[in-house]
């Protein structure tokens, strides 16, 4: 079935979006990388000629990618997902190492990052097991086939090592969330975080105290009820030894410009010349914005090259100088907008592969966006994670336009008879 008989099917408000989020990505990379030197509009060794071709390129992804059967991606969605994988092991062999990273396959002056484009094929492959009618995402051996989907590229990605883009893939815990997966694994999530985090802030010694005490008060206080003792003494060992072992792991495990930046953000450190300049820089330029910003081109900070990366991971701190409160809100609310849109998409497939496969994209989105703009305002440590659609380079643009638009297609398809 081609495109054209299938145009006023597409949600167009969602392809909207997505052309108002690049158009803006373009805008703001072409003030952040423009220079003294930067005369030819179409020089192709500038940064804004390269990304406004990978911009027509995605055009032409687009148009194959809704040119495809919409079943297609369900029928082949194991294989797309084990030649993901491939493509991840073969960095291995064949990838180049940049920035301390085998992340990339370089081919001439073109290089693509496979570990944007895995997400997709990891979506996929996600959305075909849960949609499976065997699975039973209750079950414990079902939920640990369904880890390990998600565990395999995360192992593939860390190695390279890439915890940045590694983090991203824990996004699929939510589409398996809605699909009947208990919460409490959420809930031991957030709770391990939190208790990595306060271990780090506060050493383990004050978390092992307050472990104690509000274990012995919660057991007090439901003392009548005749509660499991053992239960409680398995959960408070459990807390404890997991915080004796933060010490370890933050030392021996994470690299050193990992510990500087967790340190920055708890405070223990304050090294704004150092492995706090970028975040430091991206807080000023996005403060000295105001409300309307000083226009188009026109940012001191971004102009004197004083937000390193600044067309890539942080190129929010652009959108914050030269448009201020508005324009930034702008941007937030066209993310929240096209999040909201794809959860409603989802929620009204008529099939759980395609209501799974929203979610994933949905979820995706949300993760990079949040964790993101996190990093750009000194909320997060700088992880490397790209803005989706804002941020410079090929593969990520690619990534996301591929994973967007197979919803798009499935989507356009909910209505005709399976």
């Amino acid at each position: 079935m081609n495109v054209s008989n299938n145009i006023g099917k597409f949600d167009w408000l969602t392809i909207f979006i997505y052309f108002a989020l690049i158009t803006i990505g373009w805008i703001n990379i072409y003030s952040a990388s423009l220079t003294d030197t930067s005369v030819a509009f179409f020089d192709f060794s500038q940064i804004q000629t390269k990304q406004l071709v990978w911009i027509g390129l995605s055009f032409i992804i687009i148009v194959f990618v809704l040119a495809i059967d919409s079943k297609f991606y369900e029928r082949f969605s194991s294989l797309i997902y084990l030649i993901a994988i491939a493509s991840l092991l073969g960095l291995f062999v064949f990838g180049s190492t940049i920035a301390g990273q085998t992340a990339w396959y370089v081919f001439g002056d073109f290089r693509i990052q496979p570990s944007e484009l895995v997400k997709a094929a990891t979506a996929l492959a996600m959305a075909k097991y849960l949609s499976d009618i065997q699975t039973n995402i209750h079950t414990f051996i079902d939920q640990l086939k369904a880890f390990t989907i998600i565990a395999i590229p995360i192992v593939l990605v860390l190695l390279q090592p890439d915890p940045g883009s590694a983090l991203i893939y824990f996004a699929f815990l939510f589409p398996l969330f809605r699909e009947g997966m208990h919460f409490v694994y959420l809930l031991l999530g957030f709770f391990a975080a939190v208790l990595f985090t306060t271990t780090l802030a506060f050493g383990h010694e004050w978390v092992i105290f307050g472990v104690i005490a509000i274990s012995l008060l919660v057991y007090y206080k439901y003392r009548k009820n005749r509660p499991n003792l053992f239960k409680y003494l398995f959960i408070a060992a459990s807390c404890i030894i997991f915080s004796l072992s933060v010490e370890y792991v933050f030392d021996h495990v994470f690299k050193q410009h990992h510990r500087d930046r967790f340190n920055i953000i708890l405070g223990k450190e304050v090294d704004i010349k150092g492995v706090g300049y970028n975040t430091n820089q991206s807080e000023i330029a996005i403060g000295s914005g105001g409300w309307t910003g000083k226009g188009w081109t026109e940012g001191t900070q971004t102009k004197g090259n004083f937000v390193p990366e600044q067309h890539t991971d942080y190129i929010f701190s652009t959108v914050g100088e030269e448009w201020g409160f508005v324009g930034s809100f702008v941007v937030v609310a066209l993310f929240v907008f096209l999040i909201l849109r794809l959860l409603y998409l989802a929620e009204n497939q008529n099939s759980t592969f395609s209501r799974v496969y929203g979610y994933s994209v949905a979820s995706i989105l949300f993760v990079h966006f949040f964790v993101n703009i996190s990093m750009v305002i000194g909320l997060f440590p700088t992880v490397g994670i790209p803005l989706p659609f804002l941020s410079y380079g090929g593969s990520g643009l690619w990534a996301f336009t591929i994973l967007l638009f197979i919803f798009i297609k499935l989507d356009s398809q909910k209505h005709v008879n399976r």
